[in-house]
C-alpha cells in the first residue's frame, strides 16, 4: 500500500470546507483537526459558507482539497462539485458529504473523487480524504 506522506502533496494542505451550515463546517474541521493522519502534511482550512465564494476560491487556487456540503442550501455540494469539474481546467480533488451512504452514487456523478456522509464521523472522514489525496497523486 502507498504511503500517502510519500505522495508528492504540499507542505501544508489547504482545505475549503463549504456547508451554509457553520455547525457542519466545524464539524468537518474539527474532525480531520490541523494534522489527521502521522502521513499526511498539516492542514490549513478555508470556511466558506456562499457557492459563489467557493467558484471564486477555487477559480483563484491555491487549493489542495475541497470538503462539499451536498446537504448545503441552496447551492448544494454535489451540483457544485460538477460545475467546478466542469469549468476548471485544474480543479483540485472534491470531497463531497452526502445526507446518506446510499448517496454515494450521486457524488459519484457530480466527478467527486470522495464520498463521507452525514452525521460526520471522524474516522470515515479522514480515511476518504487521505483516499482522495491518494488519487490526487496518482493521476
Amino acid at each position: 500500500m502507498r504511503n500517502v506522506a510519500d505522495a508528492n502533496l504540499p507542505a501544508v494542505v489547504r482545505v475549503l470546507v463549504y456547508s451554509s451550515d457553520s455547525d457542519t463546517r466545524r464539524q468537518v474541521i474539527q474532525a480531520l483537526g490541523k494534522h489527521p493522519r502521522p502521513d499526511l502534511p498539516p492542514f490549513e482550512y478555508l470556511e466558506i459558507a456562499t457557492a459563489p465564494v467557493v467558484v471564486e476560491q477555487m477559480d483563484a487556487g491555491g487549493i489542495d482539497l475541497a470538503v462539499l456540503d451536498g446537504e448545503a442550501a441552496p447551492a448544494g455540494g454535489m451540483g457544485l462539485a460538477k460545475q467546478l469539474k466542469d469549468e476548471l481546467d485544474d480543479c483540485p480533488p472534491i470531497l463531497v458529504l452526502t445526507g446518506r451512504a446510499d448517496d454515494a452514487w450521486l457524488a459519484n456523478w457530480s466527478r467527486a473523487e470522495g464520498t463521507a456522509s452525514h452525521p460526520i464521523d471522524p474516522f470515515q472522514l479522514t480515511e476518504a480524504v487521505a483516499g482522495v489525496l491518494q488519487h490526487r497523486t496518482a493521476v
